[in-house]
């Protein structure tokens, strides 16, 4: 694993949790008790993104926070696959491994469908959504993606994220609504975890994977009727240069009970741009979401003891 002795413990301050997978060994942060909440990180970040949340929620929720393998402090492991249809994989079998039941998945970026992945495949078992700035369809059909995934997805590419840590060092920067967010001691959590080329690939892997996974993003979205009935908390960074009004548009449409907070001073990063207003929408919409369940579990002992 990872040396850590840099990490800022104030900042993140959790117990580390391993689940060892074939591949290599699964890093997760699990804090708290109560209803389980899933934290579901895309690129290039991992559990630190969440660390606000998960000291606020964890007061009252079980807060479960995992890294992909390839991202923060699980392992890097050379010659492994980490497509995001791969890493959905992982993601439910830790839910499975730990026994979370009537979860609710919080998602970003490309964790939105390696999150969304276990919510079609596992609807029964999902109580909520909330969805940070995110996809879950072919991005195929945007001319700026396309060029992005071709250059990045290239020998060009590689050299950029391999070599020079382009997605922490440059594109995260780039992709905040206001750039002082992003203190210099923040920004360092995000560039140590890729100490070398090698630890760098699986950033590399999903900028390529934004075209080259297309086809099982288009098979997510073709089953999305298993997650319209379910609540749903839109917080959206309307700054965003790559998830847009019309993506949160397409969301607000899929879902019949949903609440959508628009954050119009902030980019891709919410959880760092203003943690404590979306820990609080978070917050109320558990309590919701708790309540509705509790409820709904009774009047199915009901009906069963009728």
């Amino acid at each position: 694993m990872l040396n850590t002795d840099w990490i800022d413990r104030e900042e993140y301050p959790f117990e580390p949790h391993v689940m060892r997978l074939e591949a290599g060994r699964m890093h997760y942060v699990d804090e708290g008790r109560g209803a389980p909440l899933v934290l579901v990180h895309g690129t290039p970040t991992w559990s630190f993104l969440y660390r606000h949340l998960i000291k606020d929620l964890s007061k009252n929720f079980r807060v479960v926070a995992p890294d992909h393998l390839g991202f923060g402090l699980s392992d890097k492991p050379a010659g492994w696959v980490y497509r995001p249809a791969d890493h959905a994989r992982n993601l439910s079998r830790l839910i499975e491994t730990l026994g979370l039941k009537d979860i609710v998945l919080a998602v970003h970026d490309f964790g939105g469908p390696v999150g969304l992945s276990y919510a079609v495949e596992h609807a029964e078992n999902v109580a909520g959504l909330i969805l940070f700035n995110t996809w879950m369809w072919s991005l195929a059909d945007r001319p700026d993606v396309v060029r992005a995934g071709r250059l990045l997805g290239g020998t060009v590419g590689k050299f950029l994220y391999e070599w020079l840590n382009f997605s922490p060092r440059v594109l995260l920067k780039m992709s905040f609504g206001d750039r002082s967010k992003l203190t210099k001691e923040v920004h360092r959590h995000y560039l140590r975890v890729f100490p070398t080329r090698q630890d760098r690939h699986a950033t590399w892997v999903l900028a390529r994977e934004l075209i080259g996974s297309s086809d099982w993003y288009e098979q997510l979205w073709r089953r999305r009727d298993q997650l319209r009935r379910k609540p749903a908390l839109l917080l959206w960074g309307m700054r965003d240069k790559a998830f847009r009004a019309d993506a949160l548009a397409r969301w607000g449409d899929l879902f019949e009970n949903k609440k959508i907070v628009e954050f119009a001073a902030a980019g891709h990063f919410v959880q760092e741009e203003d943690p404590a207003r979306a820990a609080a929408e978070i917050e109320n919409f558990l309590r919701t979401v708790e309540l509705n369940s509790t409820a709904g579990r009774a009047n199915s002992a009901d009906r069963q003891t009728v």
